[in-house]
């Protein structure tokens, strides 16, 4: 018995220890790029976590009391929005029992609000698959708009922590300069895939294709979020045949089967993007996950 309190006392005492002694403020990502983010802008002064993972669907996360007790400690939540979370942070949220961070106060911050929003249904019909009636929420894949966010949690993280704010003011100062010279430098290097046709296994990239000039000539699944059958990429392989693709683009988090059965039937390359902050080895932070985005598009239409 005193060997257990021992080790669970140890085990207490190292997680307190790989905490910055100096955070005033612990964030709550729903995902990893803002968990990044807040890192980048919140330094030693922020606590950052994501409540998913790289090679988790975000759609689909279950609402498990650990989740809950995270928030419940929480000073700050980051959101996407646009419905990427519908299904699982509202629960969260509520059964935290956090006033703080629930939506409309200041401990709590959505992105989707923050950008100008793709895709926007014109009307929305459940028939139609797992359509966002605000818009596709896939919008980290252009890095103007991790920018525009980067802006609001500076100012946000101030509001919340004004003993911080000389220290998220010279963080943004320095995140801005740094990923202004980086999106130069990754425009430049992907300047050959303008125009570049491709296929998508899901409706994940239409920021990407925005930003970087690709041509989507459509998506695998049929519907947001349904699995296609074969009939369905039978005719996708014909369409193929008479307005070729150069490749397929598939998230990390997604199955492989049905972007692998077109891309060798129809001699394409299959092209795994990391999708967000740990999505591949290379995509360790924010930087890297743009510079491991660039290479894979490179690579892949050679």
């Amino acid at each position: 018995m005193f060997r257990s309190l021992f080790w669970r006392l140890a085990a207490l005492w190292l997680a307190l220890a790989a905490m910055p002694a100096s955070a005033a403020l612990n964030v709550l990502a729903s995902v990893p790029e803002w968990a990044a983010l807040a890192k980048e802008i919140g330094g030693e002064r922020v606590s950052a976590s994501s409540a998913t993972n790289a090679l988790q669907d975000p759609h689909r996360v279950d609402a498990k009391p650990s989740l809950i007790a995270r928030a419940r400690g929480a000073q700050l939540v980051i959101a996407t929005g646009a419905g990427l979370e519908v299904g699982w942070l509202p629960v969260v949220l509520r059964e935290s029992g956090n006033a703080g961070i629930q939506p409309g106060q200041l401990g709590y911050l959505e992105a989707a609000g923050l950008v100008r929003l793709l895709e926007v249904p014109t009307r929305v019909d459940r028939a139609d698959g797992d359509v966002h009636p605000g818009g596709n929420p896939h919008l980290q894949l252009d890095p103007r708009n991790i920018q525009k966010v980067a802006d609001a949690l500076a100012a946000r993280l101030a509001q919340l922590d004004p003993a911080g704010a000389a220290v998220y003011k010279a963080n943004h100062a320095r995140f801005s300069e740094r990923w202004k010279a980086a999106l130069a430098r990754w425009e430049q290097a992907a300047a050959p895939l303008k125009g570049a046709p491709v296929w998508v296994q899901h409706r994940s990239f239409p920021y990407l294709a925005d930003w970087l000039g690709l041509r989507e000539l459509g998506a695998l699944e049929p519907k947001p979020g349904v699995e296609p059958g074969s009939s369905h990429l039978a005719a996708l392989l014909e369409r193929q045949r008479a307005q070729p693709a150069r490749m397929i683009l598939r998230p990390a988090y997604t199955r492989a089967t049905a972007s692998e059965w077109l891309g060798e039937r129809a001699q394409i390359p299959v092209v795994v993007l990391p999708f967000t902050v740990g999505g591949s080895t290379e995509a360790g932070d924010l930087f890297g996950l743009f510079d491991d985005t660039i290479r894979r598009l490179l690579a892949g239409i050679k």
